[in-house]
């Protein structure tokens, strides 16, 4: 279960460490008093290649694997960045990188490792289907070489930021189907021109925490068959690959930001003093970060082990949901120990923790809530009979 860095990946995480030094406490707090997306950010990720990476070198990628990804986005979590404003373009391409067909690759591919197109965009949730899934009514009706799509979807983060969309419709609806899983298909749509032409409008969510995400309303919208993901009817296959791929690298970021945490709560400890000494020396401080830490390495642990798996070409379900169930609750205590220790200063919003123990609550219950994760290993890995 140990895991060990190769030397190409040290030499990545240094890089990836230098770039996130130019983006420090000071821009995150005027970005996020402002509510706006980190442009400058997104843009130096994109112009190092970072974004790229789990795309082929065929394609102009950087040809790495999802431990690679997984690497970088923990390290940019670590040094005080904010990875869910581009996250998206690593895992959602996964979609295409393992259904596509060999021309979609060739025509997208090769402009968004460029940094020409972006992908940022993940339309599953409904507003009456949250985590089931299954559930969605978004439907997609065959018209010769276009679909015609009409719907609705809720949370679907970085619309404003994004060329693409890679949409989970229906085709077969879903009183129609013998297996609740059938009749879904992925469709890869060009939101530009969508929201343009009136066919998607988007309304924006304010949230508790600067994150850029929406509601849609899709009329009438048209989309070629030839922008079809794989086969019809296939899709929650597809999209379950995708999740996948999601599950591994948001844990990273997660143990990424807990360690955030840590390592600041750590330095702070060591210097400030009360009762003429420092804070660090008492139990009540060192004990929940010991704790914290300790579990932080075995999400870590979890978390290669699937991304390893996932390499391999498996769907290793129970080790992307073991690693996002640790994970987040990792770093929800390490959050909750380095305001302890911080104290007063912690809801100071020049110290940076006030704001990042928000966006440390959001883990718990996002992309997918803890209990479902919860009953899914019950009965997916222990075989006790479902609850839902």
């Amino acid at each position: 279960m140990s895991h060990e860095l190769t030397d190409d990946q040290r030499a990545l995480q240094e890089a990836v460490a230098e770039l996130a030094q130019q983006f420090g406490q000071d821009y995150w707090t005027k970005v996020d008093a402002e509510g706006r997306y980190p442009d400058e950010f997104v843009q130096a990720l994109t112009d190092g290649g970072w974004l790229a990476v789990l795309i082929p070198e065929e394609y102009g990628g950087g040809g790495g694997t999802v431990a690679d990804a997984a690497l970088i986005l923990e390290t940019l979590e670590r040094n005080g960045c904010a990875t869910s404003a581009a996250h998206a373009q690593m895992y959602t391409m996964g979609t295409i990188l393992r259904h596509g067909s060999g021309e979609q690759k060739q025509r997208y591919l090769p402009d968004i490792a460029a940094g020409k197109l972006r992908l940022q965009s993940f339309g599953v949730t409904e507003p009456d289907a949250g985590t089931d899934t299954t559930r969605i009514r978004t439907f997609a009706q065959r018209e010769g070489d276009e679909y015609v799509v009409n719907g609705s979807k809720i949370w679907t983060s970085r619309v404003q930021h994004s060329d693409l969309l890679l949409l989970l419709t229906r085709t077969t609806r879903y009183e129609d189907v013998q297996r609740k899983t059938d009749g879904m298909t992925v469709l890869l749509v060009d939101l530009r021109q969508a929201i343009a032409d009136g066919q998607i409008e988007a309304r924006p969510i304010k949230t508790m925490v600067n994150h850029e995400t929406n509601e849609l309303s899709i009329t009438d919208l048209r989309v070629p068959v030839a922008n079809r993901i794989g086969e019809e009817g296939k899709g929650f296959r597809y999209i379950l690959s995708g999740m996948n791929a999601e599950r591994i690298l948001t844990s990273s970021e997660y143990i990424g930001a807990g360690l955030y945490f840590i390592d600041r709560a750590v330095e702070y400890a060591r210097t400030r003093e009360v009762f003429g000494r420092p804070i660090g020396m008492n139990q009540g401080i060192q004990f929940p970060l010991a704790t914290a830490y300790t579990e932080l390495q075995a999400a870590s642990l979890m978390r290669w082990t699937a991304a390893r798996l996932f390499a391999e070409g498996k769907q290793p379900q129970f080790e992307v949901n073991a690693a996002k169930l640790l994970a987040s609750k990792a770093l929800w205590a390490a959050a909750n120990a380095a305001m302890d220790t911080f104290g007063g200063y912690g809801v100071a919003e020049e110290y940076g923790i006030e704001r990042r123990f928000r966006e440390a609550r959001l883990p718990m219950i996002a992309p997918i809530s803890n209990n479902i994760v919860l009953a899914g290993i019950a009965h997916g890995t222990l075989g006790l009979p479902k609850s839902y």
